[in-house]
Formats: structure tokens, sequence, C-alpha cells
């Protein structure tokens, strides 16, 4: 039995350990005629280690507004795609949202394997409340920040974000001072690889282990949801 039965197949690729690939999505990327990748050396690698060879089309944030009618077309006259981004799910705080937003209005079909995303690991092992949450990814940069974190430090349910190594301490700052110092948070790092690490604390402790430590790896910050 084919492992896809879509036009469009978005595939999640491991977040770190190679070995969290699932065995539908290898048997997906064997059967596609190309493979629609964030970074083409980033999944030609991953592809040479499960020992798949598949044409790569490169789709990433410069390209991806020129590159979506021209692949559309091709989906359209029959050819089956595998998308992925360099790691964890396509379209999560990475490329991917507008091919699938563009092949659902064509009429292509369109489906998405279940696998690897940072979020959820670093959720549940919080400790912090997970039945109900927000994610937010990755706060604005500049314009609407400060408007976003009052009104996050009002949600009752756990907040989950993203971030990267060399604005995180900076992020906890703000959190504190919005959120309150004594919110209790989770902070996740290197998921699924050798140096993974959660710390956990209230804010005011986070901001100051990460200033001591020098923050490396991705992030993942999960926040407890305010007590109204």
């Amino acid at each position: 039995m084919s492992a896809t039965r879509s036009a469009l197949t978005l595939v999640p690729t491991p977040i770190g350990n190679l070995d969290d690939i699932t065995l539908r999505a290898v048997k997906v990327l064997r059967e596609v005629d190309a493979v629609i990748a964030e970074d083409t050396r980033v999944t030609g690698r991953l592809l040479q280690h499960l020992g798949v060879a598949k044409p790569l089309v490169s789709f990433n944030n410069v390209n991806e507004h020129r590159a979506v009618d021209r692949l559309i077309m091709r989906l359209r006259d029959g050819e089956r795609f595998a998308l992925v981004s360099d790691a964890g799910t396509p379209a999560i705080s990475d490329p991917g949202f507008l091919l699938v937003r563009a092949a659902v209005a064509a009429g292509v079909s369109v489906e998405c394997l279940p696998g690897a995303t940072a979020f959820v690991p670093a959720l549940v092992n919080s400790g912090l409340p997970c039945e109900r949450f927000t994610f937010e990814g990755f706060l604005p940069m500049k314009k609407g920040r400060r408007t976003r974190l009052e009104e996050l430090a009002q949600e009752p349910r756990t907040v989950v974000l993203y971030e990267s190594p060399h604005r995180l301490v900076r992020t906890l700052a703000e959190l504190a001072e919005a959120f309150g110092e004594d919110r209790q948070a989770s902070v996740s790092r290197e998921l699924s690889k050798l140096h993974e690490e959660t710390v956990r604390g209230c804010l005011r402790e986070l901001h100051a282990h990460f200033t001591e430590h020098e923050p490396r790896g991705e992030f993942v910050v999960v926040v407890k949801g305010h007590d109204h």
C-alpha cells in the first residue's frame, strides 16, 4: 500500500535525533517525485542518511512567494511532492503555510504526517498544565512586541514560545517584567539532542540562570498561565 495518498505531503523531520524519523515518513520520501526543502543542504544530508535519492526544490522565506505558483502548476500536472523544513513539522514557525494554502485553494490534495515538533515535548516536560495552552511561536521582533507581552500576561492558558539563543536573556527579562518575576516557567533547549536540557523555576530564577550560563541551541519557553 502506498504510504501517501496525496499530491502534497508535509513530512516532519527530526529536530535533533535522526532516529525520530517515522517509518511512514521514510516511505513517503522514497515515493514522491521531489522533496521541497527549506535548506537543500540540510535536507540533502538527511536523505543521504536515510539512503533516499530525490530531486530537491528550494522553498524558504526568501523565495516562497515566487515559488508557490510554479509548484502548484507542477502539482496540478500530476507530480507528487513531500514538503519538509530543516527540523520539525513544516509550517510551524517555518516555511510551508503559503504553499499549503495555495494547494488547498487549487484543489490539490494535501496531508500532513504526524511527527517531530519541538513545542510538544517541551510543554509536556515543563510540569506546567498542558491540557489547554496557547502556542505563540516567535514573539514580534519590534512592532507590537510590548503589547503582545501585556496581552499574554493575562492569558489563563499555559503560554509556549520559541526563542533563539542570542535573544533568550532579553526575552526572559521582558517576560518577568510583564508577567511578574514569580511566574513559574520552564526553558528547554536542544530537545532530543546530546545536550538536551530543561530548566524550571520562576522567571526571575530562569533569567538569572541564563545570564550566568550562556544560552546555546534553540529554545522553547513555557510559562504558566495567569491565575485570575
